[in-house]
């Protein structure tokens, strides 16, 4: 027997294999901390050669190496330092932690969601590989009576067919464990394949769950009025259609491009050296033309102001190309685009849909919001629909006034109202004339206002909704003004899985309870979105007190109102994969989209959470410490 334990050989080797664990712990710690940098970033951890000549071995490899460079305890236990079978650096291990983040930060949405009843946003597109991706989203509000929208997943989609997009969809709610019961509404684009009456993914759900209720993207539908507005009305498609080439034609290369932005450069510095403008953060800043698009949202509006910040230096660089340009046909086009815009016609329309669109463009940028719910978004629609037709009303001589202001300004000629010109639209020959008021007011003016109005209506007729008149009463603007009891009753009816018989029955009484104790109560008079009510009830634990009618409001927060988180999403999936980035897996880049998209989940996870999940995987050739556990504090 030993006298001395210590120098024992069962005393050794435990040593040297808790030495050995505490190695591994610090190695996998800083192996975790690399994936977590890079798929926070949207970066790539592979390089194109990462053999040990390699002068570049990828983001992953390289970074270890300068982690191990400015921290000893980390360099005592990578690369030569660390046993040959248990690096930690194989694609395959980080392909694992990076699962290991994204469970975890799934696991945080889903105990945020609870057993709550949640909407569903889905869209889908192609990625850099050409493949179609489906991006499913989760709206709902937590427990703190705040609106959330999660990120549930990416799922590659082998076409989009209705059955490949509902059997992609039950597979994702089936790897969640959520169900199709707890369903209480969808909202898709305008795409036939989504919100089609007989064919849709809409139509499917609605089969599977009457109660999940489908709202077509607000934003979808404002941008859906723009382009009816833009090529509906004769002279505004005519308009837009010069602006095109006007913007392509000054834009079309490196050298024109320059020459504008230096244009438009002296230009801000001459004004202000005259001081006909004003210096201050973030103003004037270096711009360029931007092309509009049917697609792109708020396009249209964003082209006209630029247009108009840079007329002057548009006009020059015109005019450089008609005398200067290459060939003949380029300068004989830079004439003729000249022409046009120097032209009153050109700048009435341009100044009418600056104030057109800039309406309908705060609507959109307010319908973008990520916290936004369904009665705020018909509320300011409604507003919208008052402002047309206010500026129907009253907003000729305004624009006529603007225009000739600026042609006077800048030596266009201005025509007089009560001469006859032809007719748009017939020929030369019929000799249909009008007057120039005519021409501007009614055939431009009037005819713009009046199809934007008609085209809000059409395309926003949910307004007008059963569903959305009864979710209207719970709006606490104006001291609970459409509080409607009644109204409130019926919407439980269109919720009767939410709501028992006995709920129906006291609900009235509760009602009355509650909107005395709302009109009674200055913090709640003071709440002006349905929102804020929420978190304030919940704040306050008349929650509690109201069950039934707090129950009604998370199902109206609970609608969606537009997809544009959806197209966040995609705009996330350009950064990470990329034309470079063209081969990354399925799951792998699911994994990556989730930790991406979810930064402020991902960011609260403790490192011990990924570590422990990773090994769940499969038994690994290294071991964790003994003492190694969860840390105590709670992280949701």
């Amino acid at each position: 027997m030993v006298a001395n334990k210590k120098q024992s050989v069962a005393y050794a080797l435990a040593c040297y294999e808790e030495k050995s664990h505490i190695d591994y712990e610090t190695r996998l710690r800083a192996v975790v901390g690399i994936v977590r940098f890079l798929m926070d970033q949207g970066l790539a951890f592979r390089g194109h050669d990462e053999s040990s000549t390699s002068r570049n071995k990828g983001n992953f490899l390289e970074l270890l190496e300068w982690y191990g460079a400015r921290c000893k305890e980390v360099a005592d236990v990578i690369n030569e330092n660390a046993p040959g079978n248990c690096q930690l650096t194989s694609h395959e291990i980080q392909q694992d932690i990076s699962q290991a983040c994204a469970e975890e930060t799934t696991k945080i949405i889903m105990s945020e969601l609870g057993n709550a009843g949640f909407s569903l946003l889905v869209d889908e597109s192609r990625d850099a590989s050409v493949k179609e991706q489906m991006v499913v989203m989760i709206r709902f509000v937590n427990k703190k009576g705040a609106v959330l929208e999660r990120l549930l997943g990416v799922k590659h989609v082998l076409d989009t067919r209705l059955a490949s997009l509902k059997s992609s969809l039950d597979a994702m709610f089936e790897k969640h464990n959520l169900t199709m019961s707890r369903l209480r509404g969808q909202g898709y684009d305008g795409a036939s394949n989504m919100r089609g009456q007989l064919h849709g993914l809409k139509t499917l759900v609605l089969a599977d769950n009457p109660h999940a209720f489908y709202v077509h993207c607000f934003a979808h539908q404002l941008q859906l009025v723009v382009v009816a507005v833009v090529k509906g009305v004769l002279a505004v498609g005519d308009f837009f259609g010069h602006l095109n080439k006007i913007v392509n034609m000054v834009s079309a290369s490196c050298k024109k491009k320059d020459a504008l932005l230096q244009k438009h450069h002296d230009h801000m510095v001459s004004l202000l050296e005259n001081g006909e403008i004003t210096t201050g953060r973030g103003q004037h800043q270096e711009t360029s033309l931007a092309r509009p698009g049917d697609t792109r949202w708020g396009s249209h509006h964003r082209t006209l102001v630029r247009i108009l910040q840079m007329w002057d230096s548009v006009i020059s660089v015109l005019d450089s190309i008609s005398h200067d340009g290459t060939d003949a046909e380029e300068r004989g086009l830079a004439s003729g685009y000249m022409i046009n815009m120097e032209t009153f016609e050109f700048v009435i329309i341009l100044h009418l849909m600056l104030q057109v669109l800039g309406i309908t463009n705060d609507l959109s940028h307010a319908l973008q919001q990520k916290d936004q719910n369904i009665v705020c978004a018909m509320n300011m629609i409604v507003s919208v629909k008052c402002l047309l037709q206010k500026m129907r009303d009253d907003g000729w001589e305004p624009v006529l006034l603007a225009a000739t202001n600026f042609c006077r300004g800048r030596n266009i000629a201005v025509p007089n109202m009560d001469d006859n010109v032809y007719a748009r639209g017939y020929p030369r020959s019929s000799r249909k004339m009008v007057t120039c008021l005519h021409h501007y007011k009614v055939q431009i003016f009037n005819e713009v206002l009046d199809r934007n109005i008609a085209e809000m209506n059409n395309r926003f007729g949910e307004t007008s909704t059963r569903l959305l008149r009864c979710i209207a009463c719970l709006d606490p603007r104006d001291s609970f003004s459409r509080f409607d009891n009644e109204k409130l009753v019926e919407l439980v009816t269109m919720y009767s899985v939410d709501f028992s018989s006995h709920d129906c029955y006291v609900l009235s009484d509760q009602l009355n309870i509650y909107i005395d104790v709302m009109k009674r109560s200055p913090e709640f008079l003071a709440c002006d979105t349905l929102s804020g009510l929420a978190i304030k009830l919940v704040q306050t634990g008349h929650h509690l007190t109201f069950p039934l009618v707090y129950h009604l409001i998370t199902l109206a927060l609970t609608l969606p109102v537009a997809t544009t988180s959806v197209e966040r999403v995609f705009s996330a999936m350009n950064i990470i994969k990329t034309d470079r980035r063209n081969r990354i897996g399925d799951d792998w880049l699911n994994d990556l989209m989730i930790c991406y998209v979810e930064k402020e989940i991902f960011a609260k996870i403790h490192d011990n959470q990924i570590m422990l999940r990773f090994h769940s995987y499969k038994d690994r050739r290294g071991h964790l410490p003994q003492h190694f556990s969860l840390p105590s504090f709670n992280i949701t």
